[in-house]
């Protein structure tokens, strides 16, 4: 029996996901990295194992009543872990937010400056005192009414409604309208009602123009339909419904996402006209602090904000403080150019968990364990140097923390580090090296050791020259002003620069309307799918050779069994029982729902009839449950296989299974997939290749992989834009855009440009010493 103050942490058979009955101990009371290539098992370790073996032990204590209201991991396959404290996941995965979710929600400082504009603000004379609710947009009693705390209304005009008044109503002058049936009901309803539907739209009196597009009224008319050869149309009852009613209900109310974005067409937004966007009724916009309202201080970045909070008075100086104390942190962890009304969905993940871990270091707890996600992603090595102090002080507070990590700085910081391999998927799940740092160095078989101890300057590779520019700008938007940038053609652009100067926004606006730029294709982390029923397999295209391939067996033949047969989305071959998810949700008294494998399919999602048909041996659920590298040996003689699964293989991605569900890829594996996807289609002219921040969530092995494919772009004639923090990545290109010098108001210009080695030596850049570094052997990342 280990003593209950057993200074480690110790895991014994752990088996989720590729894990091979891993036993392994980690002390507590450190910083320890748990690293290894994309698919080693390193998260089915520290979140998998670990973490959800801390969270299931807190839930046994936990009222079954009260379980049900929280989101719950399953139980670990795990033979037991001893010496393990309660533990904080912090993920990079992101529920999807709205836009009432902000910087100030997220942290919290919201809440803080609400109190201090209710307890110590200057009010109107004769005002009553405000309860800090009635500062917050998200609540009734301080939401505008108008535009219900949005801070924006959508309007229509119309010239919008109209694009062409030439045209009468029955040729279609009025654009916003529904087509098909229902379109020419409301024109015959207008007709009906008296209305002259065959005169040119600008011909008609300006009353009944208003009326038809603006009015709120809902007239119900006899309508006589024309009659139409062969077709019987019997009078009916017909309810009018105007231009801008029609827009509004469908922008508001639509489930469907194309006949939503069409009525976004016909509608503007302004900033609300009776809140003038401040988002709150007007007796709280009334109240200031220091002379300026509360939305004019959440719009202002955090490092502004401080310095105009007052000190004058007990409570202003006592909320004050803890509103400072609190906005610290955030600054630290390179993040004091957001503001408090920056809306969450704006946030990359990497900001987002940043902000979490903030507020984590004011929450005073200690004596647990800390699972983070990669913190360093989408940081700028200036910036990473301060997570690694908010690392050290959550240890120095009492806490244990195990980090998910590729960052070979984050590695190097590190007391412990725990390497996972020796490759990915079914060649990985082994513990290579578990102990200090220096010591990974002599484990041969490790990929992480050999780029965290190579000190040898970066391979120098030959300089493309540019054959042409592309022009962007004058750019003024976000913190850019007027900033016109030239990317060269036919070569590699990294653009860099610390958190939030202006990177994204500025290759945002490379657009295929550009003279030069011909075909674009910006391939970006978002997911490639929101439900289980989306994969890999989907995504690709490669279920439809999988579906041809089993249509065309003799079995699938016989039985009469089309290429539709082998979906799990439609009826027929799939099973019905679990609808082809291959999982049920089993309801349980007071305790939340869980989802347990099909009692009829046992996962397989098909009916057994389908099961029955195979080839070469397999099922299409079998096939399903391979690796890409398995398939790829599987399907060596289809063609049409064989490429797809050949272009996932040359970015990596050899570990995932066919069938893995779109929900639990990375940002990183999904941004993989799709260009993968657009390797394997013929090439066609010069294409320019936008990809923002391609190497997060990657160890440096596998951003080797990635880089070789980038550059063989490159080399076939098209040119690739990346933004990048990865130095080794900026050494390896042929012209660098940097921005800054700082993040918000601080950047937003080009503080360097030009070839790697030219903007090493570059005055006041924030990127030249880490690039230096990387060129001459030093840090790489």
């Amino acid at each position: 029996m280990h003593s209950p103050h057993d200074p480690y942490v110790r895991v014994r058979d752990a088996r989720e996901h590729n894990l091979k009955g891993v036993d392994v101990d980690v002390p507590r009371d450190v910083v320890a990295v748990f690293t290894g290539v994309s698919g080693s098992g390193k998260s089915s370790l520290a979140f998998g194992t670990v973490y959800a073996e801390a969270q299931r032990r807190y839930f046994e204590s936990v009222a079954p009543y009260a379980r049900r209201l929280i989101h719950q991991v399953g139980a670990p396959r795990v033979g037991e872990i001893t010496g393990l404290p309660p533990a904080v996941s912090l993920q990079q995965r992101r529920a999807t937010p709205t836009s009432r979710s902000s910087v100030g929600t997220v942290t919290s400082l919201s809440n803080s400056l609400r109190m201090l504009f209710s307890r110590a603000g200057d009010y109107p004379p004769g005002a009553r005192r405000l309860d800090s609710d009635a500062f917050s947009p998200n609540t009734a009693a301080g939401a505008c009414p108008e535009c219900h705390g949005l801070g924006r209304v959508h309007r229509t005009t119309e010239e919008l409604l109209v694009p062409d008044p030439s045209l009468s109503v029955r040729e279609g002058a009025i654009a916003a309208w529904p087509g098909a049936w229902q379109g020419k009901n409301l024109r015959d309803v207008l007709d009906a009602l008296g209305y002259d539907v065959d005169r040119p739209w600008r011909e008609l009196p300006a009353g009944q123009r208003e009326w038809i597009l603006f009015t709120d009224d809902q007239p119900v008319v006899t309508v006589h339909p024309v009659r139409e050869a062969g077709r019987i149309q019997r009078p009916y009852q017909g309810t009018y419904m105007s231009a801008r009613r029609y827009v509004m209900r469908t922008f508001a109310n639509s489930k469907s996402a194309t006949l939503r974005a069409k009525a976004e067409r016909f509608l503007t937004s302004a900033p609300c006209p009776v809140c003038g966007g401040g988002r709150l009724r007007a007796e709280a916009l009334a109240v200031t602090v220091g002379g300026r309202g509360i939305a004019e201080l959440a719009a202002l970045p955090l490092t502004e904000l401080t310095d105009l909070l007052p000190t004058a008075g007990e409570t202003a100086a006592v909320l004050t403080g803890d509103l400072t104390s609190r906005i610290a942190p955030v600054v630290e962890l390179g993040l004091g150019y957001l503001s408090l009304d920056r809306p969450t969905p704006t946030l990359s993940a990497g900001e987002l968990q940043r902000l979490r871990l903030a507020t984590q270091l004011r929450s005073g707890l200690f004596g647990v364990v800390y699972v983070l996600d990669e913190p360093s992603a989408g940081l700028h090595p200036a910036d990473t140097e301060a997570l690694l102090t908010v690392l050290e002080r959550l240890k120095a507070a009492g806490n244990s923390v195990f980090v998910v990590e590729h960052h070979l700085g984050v590695m190097r910081g590190a007391d412990w580090i725990v390497d996972v391999g020796p490759r990915a998927g079914e060649h990985g799940g082994r513990v290579l090296y578990s102990g200090p740092v220096d010591g990974l160095a002599g484990v041969a078989e490790s990929a992480t050791a050999r780029h965290l101890f190579d000190r040898s300057p970066a391979p120098p590779r030959a300089a493309r020259g540019p054959r042409g520019t592309v022009t962007v700008g004058p750019v003024t938007r976000h913190n850019l002003r007027g900033v016109t940038a030239r990317f060269p053609l036919g070569v590699l652009t990294a653009v860099t620069g610390v958190s939030g100067s202006g990177k994204s926004t500025l290759v945002g606006e490379i657009t295929e309307d550009l003279p030069e730029v011909g075909r674009l294709v910006s391939v970006d982390q978002r997911p490639i799918g929101r439900t289980p029923r989306s994969n890999l397999a989907t995504y690709t295209g490669l279920f439809d050779v999988v579906r041809k391939v089993f249509a065309a067996t003799g079995q699938a033949r016989e039985r009469g069994y089309g290429v539709g047969r082998f979906s799990f989305n439609v009826p027929g071959g799939r099973c019905e029982t679990c609808q082809g998810e291959g999982f049920v949700a089993v309801e349980l008294l007071f305790l939340p729902s869980t989802y347990a494998p099909c009692p009829e399919c046992g996962g397989a999602r098909y009916n057994p009839e389908t099961l029955e048909v195979t080839y070469r041996g397999r099922t299409v659920a079998e096939v399903l449950d391979l690796t890409v590298e398995g398939a790829a040996e599987f399907f060596a003689g289809t063609p049409a296989a064989a490429r797809s699964l050949a272009a996932l293989l040359d970015v990596g991605l050899g570990y995932l299974r066919l069938g893995q569900p779109a929900t639990e890829l990375s940002g990183g594996e999904a941004q993989r997939i799709k260009l993968a996807s657009e390797l394997q289609r013929g090439r066609r002219g010069h294409t320019l290749y936008l990809l923002d921040e391609p190497t997060t969530g990657l160890h440096p092995a596998d951003v080797e992989v990635l880089m070789r494919q980038l550059h063989g772009l490159v080399d076939a004639g098209h040119t690739v834009v990346v933004v990048e923090h990865d130095m080794s990545v900026v050494a390896g290109a042929d012209h660098v855009i940097d921005l800054g010098p700082g993040g918000g108001d601080a950047g937003g210009r080009i503080v360097a440009e030009g070839p790697p080695a030219g903007v090493a030596r570059a005055r006041g850049s924030a990127t030249a010493p880490y690039l230096a570094r990387a060129l001459d052997g030093g840090t790489r990342r």
